[in-house]
């Protein structure tokens, strides 16, 4: 089952609702929406959400019947339902300065830039907070990207003019 579009704004409408601050994360639909278009199918919509917030946004989805399936709730986890939709978290500490600490699976902190967390982008018209297009393409390093990978980071550089690092092209 792909996350499709009513999916991902039925999730981040839902959390909102509830007073949980979203933010769509890097790739997937975080890249459609700075585009302001579905580019291709997605298996997951990515949120990165407050640590703090964390419990509160397993209960708030679980109405819809999203429970964890994997990973813990202060690093990244993933919450799953019935028809195989998946929401994929990365839970930040925000600092004094806005930057969003998030602790990766294997303890090392990769840092959101407080500037990254300003963007406004839309799944079917409708607004919805994800991270800059730079922020998408910083998020892409230090690991081998795939052809998804590479064509929205060419999709980013191509509508935003965003400089790509020779490895992304």
């Amino acid at each position: 089952m792909m996350m499709n579009a009513t999916d991902a704004l039925t999730v981040i409408r839902t959390l909102e609702t509830a007073g949980i601050e979203v933010w769509l994360g890097d790739g997937g639909w975080g890249v459609d929406a700075l585009l302001g278009e579905q580019t291709r199918p997605h298996k997951d919509v990515d949120l990165i959400a407050r640590v703090d917030q964390a419990q509160d946004l397993v209960a708030a989805l679980r109405p819809l019947g999203y429970t964890v399936t994997e990973g813990r709730l202060a690093s990244c986890f993933v919450l799953g339902d019935q028809d195989g939709r998946s929401v994929d978290v990365h839970p930040v500490v925000f600092d004094e300065e806005g930057n969003g600490d998030y602790t990766m699976d294997n303890g090392e902190i990769w840092v959101y830039e407080a500037a990254w967390f300003n963007a406004t982008g839309t799944i079917n018209g409708e607004a919805v907070r994800c991270l800059t297009a730079r922020g998408q393409v910083l998020c892409h390093t230090g690991y081998t990207l795939d052809d998804e990978d590479r064509r929205d980071m060419a999709a980013l550089h191509q509508r935003f003019g965003v400089e790509l690092l020779p490895e992304q092209c």
